[in-house]
């Protein structure tokens, strides 16, 4: 019996009962590229009253491969899943990626995969993506493989966008550099931040503007600074700092907090879900509190004065 993958959704049972579209890939970021090749794994599935899935890898390989200078994943497992669910899938793989699987060679990737998924019909991949030992593999290979296999392989070219190609490289660059509309457009949805409420030491509540912190510590941190947000269902509308806080604390790392432009019904212990909009103004330490003050009432007004939340 071969080992088995490993399901974060679903138990294997429920993906044997029904032919199974699966597409493949790291998918970081769910970006619009990577939604093309899991629309058609869904539109296949559909058409074919068969079961959608994604299989996805964790860590990223380069923690094996170069774990001095790893990829930063745009978003953790929840978040990607959390995507991925949005997109109609009916489960999530999501499957380690070790130095055994690394070496596995490329011919022999789907036979792999067929003995552990059975009722595997189609698969779906990124025209792009590699696999296999020494990264050998690519579509056309796939493509044999899976004639061999019975198995029906689909590769969806790249989605480019303003000139250039989707890439969660290049999504990573924009939120380093805090363009938020840049980024959002090409993952197709807001950049999102999910955490529960904690208490604070209530340093905004004495500044005037009390906020909600959330413990958040994303592999790929966003620049430092301040954000228009909105959150929860509602799309509440708020204003988050995201940094060090260098003027009233110099903090051990990052820390998230949300100041709602609304009535607040969140409290320490509330799950929350903030999606990020714009950057306001790049992390800045300020000579005196007073300074800092009138600065976050002016990040207030310019965040109330922005296009209306969507």
């Amino acid at each position: 019996m071969p080992p088995p993958l490993a399901f974060s959704s679903v138990e294997a049972a429920r993906l044997s009962d029904r032919p199974l579209h699966l597409a493949i890939g790291m998918f970081d970021g769910v970006h619009l590229g990577h939604q093309a090749v899991i629309g058609a794994a869904v539109r296949g599935a559909q058409g074919a009253g068969g079961r959608a899935a994604v299989l996805t890898f964790r860590p990223h390989p380069s923690r094996l491969f170069r774990p001095e200078q790893p990829t930063r994943l745009i978003f953790d497992s929840a978040g990607q899943a959390e995507r991925l669910g949005r997109l109609g899938v009916d489960a999530v793989i999501t499957h380690p990626f070790t130095r055994e699987f690394a070496a596995l060679a490329a011919p022999d990737f789907l036979p792999w995969l067929r003995l552990r998924l059975p009722a595997l019909q189609e698969v779906y991949v990124g025209e792009n993506w590699r696999f296999g030992a020494g990264r050998a593999g690519d579509a056309a290979l796939l493509a044999t493989s899976g004639r061999g296999a019975g198995v029906a392989v689909f590769s969806a070219p790249p989605v480019r966008l303003d000139g250039e190609t989707v890439t969660s490289t290049r999504i990573r660059e924009l939120l380093a550099q805090g363009d938020l509309p840049g980024a959002n457009a090409r993952l197709g949805a807001p950049y999102a931040a999910s955490g529960v409420v904690a208490e604070g030491r209530r340093l905004g509540r004495q500044l005037g503007f009390p906020t909600l912190n959330i413990p958040w510590e994303p592999e790929l941190e966003p620049r430092f600074g301040v954000y228009r947000v909105r959150v929860g269902d509602r799309g509440l509308p708020g204003v988050a700092n995201y940094g060090l806080r260098p003027t009233v604390e110099r903090a051990g790392r990052p820390l998230l907090e949300i100041h709602l432009l609304a009535d607040c019904p969140y409290g320490p212990g509330d799950a929350i879900r903030a999606e990020w909009l714009e950057m306001l103004r790049p992390e800045a330490k300020f000579a005196s509190v007073d300074e800092l003050k009138a600065q976050i009432a002016r990040d207030v007004e310019a965040a109330r004065k922005a296009a209306p939340y969507p």
